[in-house]
């Protein structure tokens, strides 16, 4: 709401030539001053006694030798004489002169003058005002201070037929009955917001009312409407006036609007067909028909290309689904999943011949084809369906099926603009109806090496619990090279990793094949993440000269990739990471904000010659980590800066489950059709309880050996696992032995248990290598790592910065695997 003006003389619209408020001047017969007004001494810039005598011919500035009588004479009508103001300034007057009856001094005459622009202003009001009145496509109509009909211009009476004189005196609630405005703000009743106008002085703009006017009692409009106070010159209220413009095409244009644009966000949101058919349903459903029914060729719902033979061939439409306003409506003529036969003739035999649609405004209820079908026509009949609109469901200038719409309840038929609205409804529909079934053949088969060639679930492990989402980019080129894995280590440990091979299709993903192998077999080494990047840089290197040279006239060979490592350790909670050209690692922790941890960025695979470097990360329980391609957070508006922001609002809340986790991460980073492939992996890293790791420093010498034996047989005892003693001694006396006869000291010795393993580690200060040898007959040593082997699951050696670990793991059955005694 706005104020009126308070402006000085906002109201006074009169004549500026009328008596009342022109300057006046009296002449004599010849021209002489013999009266002058104030208001000509304001106008003019003379006193009355500088005028007074004078011939009005020295004030005015006329052509010379035209003598006052002469002009005078001329305006006897409005005319402009420039008059010099008593400043010397030169100032156009509108004049008028009228002759008074002749005294006994002679011919008396008056003169009255104005501004001439203010004249010019005043009429182009009365011109303004006069078209407002009988031209202006803007209704205007006043009530009086009892807020009834008082006066309405051309445009109002337009919407009240009849002689205009029955409808003064009566409200604007009893005019339109039944009519609402459309904003909660404002009063239901116009008459209160009326009142509210007429008692505060505050005006109303823009409000959107609907309701039906006496002249079109048939059809709901809706007006803009605006409403000001009325006033006179001193301010006391006489009314309310209200301005209406008819809106009703624009407001349905805007809804309609509005609609496709909700349309374009909610159908198509999944590739799943009969969920896309609902989709487009809810949206017609009641906002543009009180009935809808989708149907859709048989061809089509097996996910085949519908030929041209389906043409007109109703037969083969089945119904996918229908909705309706009423809840209580009985099961339409054919319920969802089952065969649709349309009459030949019908508007849905005509749309799927022709692929137009049909459209009857006001049905005929005797029409042939409602004649040949009985059920239809008597569940018309019943409903009293007024309208009827078929529209054909079209991709790729293919008619894949039709959708029917009716109303009933609404009282309006279908027009020409339904039409539209619907038909790009239907268009849209069409497309990702299309797309769905399109999905499960071409893009399934194309998806069939990148699915085979990476890890169909991730391995369970102790140390951490994983999620992961891989999303292919909808393109014609096919997959691309994205890969991540979760990949068991020795010591309980587990690595991590997220690669990407530039370039698309079979090519990167038989090379994202190799690397992933590569990746496993150097994990397996137990490398540190720096030198297994290098020993992946090396490899990078080879292919790409292998491809150069089977294709030396340029085609596309391995241009390179990226990839990111780490190895968790669940003892001491730190990771440690590498990355090739790749994005940092994510770290969302319970109580401060995600972090990406400063990783020493190296270049990317196949730069070759350039060294990795790793960092150490401390990971608290509870933490999530996140590793992902590039294609995750460029995904959104190619900006890696915004990617890594809404990539730390997705994984706020580390304490939700981590395929909620995977979910918000798609839904905030990715749009529908993500441009590049998108792989990235969510871990919770596990600690383990201090209880169940055992470390101990052991001298270096034999008696070590029996210590390290007795520490062993306590602890198994500790953990109920004293069935595995026999095997877990042998093999910590034989590690221990061997560390003390080949390597250098000091030497630990570490027990581990998980759920389902017991690892025994043991390390020196020594990086020379064990090696696995079978004895001779008479040699007395040479035995112990073989019978490692023969009673370990498995065994390794993994080295660190002051020498190695020789570890061997042991399994742990179900029936042993119970809690520790406290």
């Amino acid at each position: 709401m706005t104020k009126p003006s308070s402006e000085p003389g906002a109201a006074d619209l009169g004549d500026p030539l009328r008596v009342t408020r022109a300057a006046t001047v009296v002449l004599d017969g010849r021209g002489q001053v013999t009266g002058w007004s104030p208001e000509a001494e304001q106008l003019l810039g003379y006193q009355a006694q500088e005028v007074l005598g004078h011939s009005i011919d020295t004030l005015s500035a006329q052509v010379e030798g035209e003598g006052a009588v002469g002009w005078l004479t001329a305006t006897e009508h409005c005319r402009t004489i420039t008059f010099r103001h008593g400043s010397g300034r030169l100032l156009p007057v509108a004049a008028v002169c009228h002759r008074l009856p002749d005294t006994v001094a002679g011919p008396t005459l008056l003169l009255l003058l104005a501004d001439a622009e203010e004249l010019r202003g005043w009429q182009l009001q009365q011109a303004m005002l006069y078209g407002i009145t009988t031209q202006s496509p803007v209704g205007l109509t006043i009530y009086g201070p009892d807020l009834r009909v008082a006066w309405a211009n051309a445009a109002a009476r337009q919407e009240l037929p009849g002689a205009f004189a029955q409808y003064l005196g009566r409200s604007e609630d009893e005019l339109y009955p039944g009519s609402q405005v459309l904003s909660a703000q404002y009063p239901s009743s116009v008459t209160q917001l009326m009142s509210r106008v007429l008692d505060t002085g505050q005006t109303v703009v823009g409000l959107h009312y609907r309701g039906r006017p006496p002249a079109d009692p048939g059809r709901e409009h809706v007006w803009s409407l605006s409403y000001y106070r009325l006033q006179d010159a001193e301010g006391r209220p006489l009314g309310v006036c209200e301005e209406s413009v008819d809106v009703t095409d624009l407001h349905h244009a805007q809804r309609r609007l509005a609609l496709l644009n909700e349309a374009s966000a909610l159908i198509g949101s999944t590739l799943d067909l009969g969920r896309t058919a609902q989709e487009l349903a809810e949206v017609l459903v009641p906002r543009v028909a009180d009935f809808a029914a989708l149907d859709l060729l048989g061809d089509v719902l097996a996910g085949r290309e519908p030929g041209t033979r389906s043409a007109g061939r109703t037969g083969v439409l089945r119904r996918v689904v229908h909705r309706c306003v009423r809840e209580d409506l009985p099961e339409a003529v054919v319920p969802p999943g089952r065969t649709v036969g349309y009459p030949e003739g019908s508007p849905q035999w005509q749309c799927m011949a022709t692929g137009h649609p049909i459209l009857n405004a006001d049905l005929d209820l005797s029409s042939p084809w409602l004649l040949q079908d009985p059920v239809r026509s008597a569940g018309i009949h019943k409903l009293g369906i007024h309208s009827h609109l078929v529209v054909p469901l079209r991709a790729r200038g293919i008619t894949m099926g039709v959708a029917t719409l009716m109303r009933w309840r609404s009282p309006g038929p279908f027009a020409a603009e339904d039409l539209l609205l619907v038909e790009e409804l239907a268009a849209r529909a069409a497309v990702c109806i299309d797309n769905a079934r399109r999905y499960t053949g071409e893009h399934q088969s194309a998806l069939t090496l990148q699915r085979s060639l990476l890890p169909h679930e991730l391995p369970t492990h102790a140390a951490v619990e994983a999620a992961y989402r891989y999303l292919p980019a909808d393109t014609e080129a096919g997959v691309g090279g994205d890969w991540f894995d979760v990949l068991p280590l020795a010591s309980a440990r587990v690595g991590l990793v997220v690669g990407d091979v530039t370039g698309r299709g079979i090519q990167a993903a038989a090379t994202m094949g190799r690397l992933r192998t590569a990746v496993h077999t150097l994990a397996d080494l137990d490398l540190p993440p720096d030198e297994l990047l290098s020993h992946l840089d090396d490899l990078v290197n080879r292919l790409a000269e292998e491809a150069d040279a089977a294709h030396p006239f340029g085609v596309e060979g391995v241009v390179g990739a990226s990839c990111l490592y780490g190895i968790y350790d669940p003892v001491t909670c730190r990771a440690t990471f590498a990355r090739a050209g790749h994005p940092p690692p994510a770290v969302a922790h319970l109580e401060k904000a995600v972090e990406f941890p400063e990783i020493p960025a190296g270049p990317p695979l196949g730069i070759g010659g350039l060294p990795f470097e790793s960092a150490e990360v401390e990971i608290p329980e509870g933490a999530v980590l996140a590793l992902y391609t590039d294609g995750l957070i460029m995904a959104s508006d190619g900006s890696a800066d915004t990617g890594l922001e809404r990539l730390a609002f997705a994984l706020a809340h580390p304490d939700r489950p981590l395929e909620e986790i995977c979910d918000t991460m798609e839904r905030t980073l990715l749009p529908d059709r993500p441009p590049d492939d998108v792989a990235f992996l969510v871990a919770r890293p596990r600690p383990l309880p201090a209880e169940n790791v055992a470390s101990w420093n052991l001298a270096f010498e034999p008696t070590a050996v029996g210590e390290a034996r007795a520490l062993t047989s306590d602890r198994l005892a500790q953990w109920r696992l004293e069935e595995m003693a026999f095997s877990a001694e042998l093999i910590v006396s034989e590690l221990v032995t061997n560390a003390i006869r080949h390597a250098r000291g000091p030497i630990a010795l570490r027990l581990i248990r998980t759920q389902n393993r017991l690892i025994c580690a043991v390390s020196d200060q020594s990086s020379t290598s064990p090696h696995l040898r079978r004895a001779g007959v008479v040699e007395e040593g040479g035995r112990g790592l073989f019978l490692v082997a023969q009673f370990a699951l498995r065994w390794g050696t993994r080295y660190t910065g002051a020498g190695k670990i020789i570890w061997a793991e042991l399994p742990v059955s179900c029936g042993e695997a119970s809690e520790p005694h406290q």
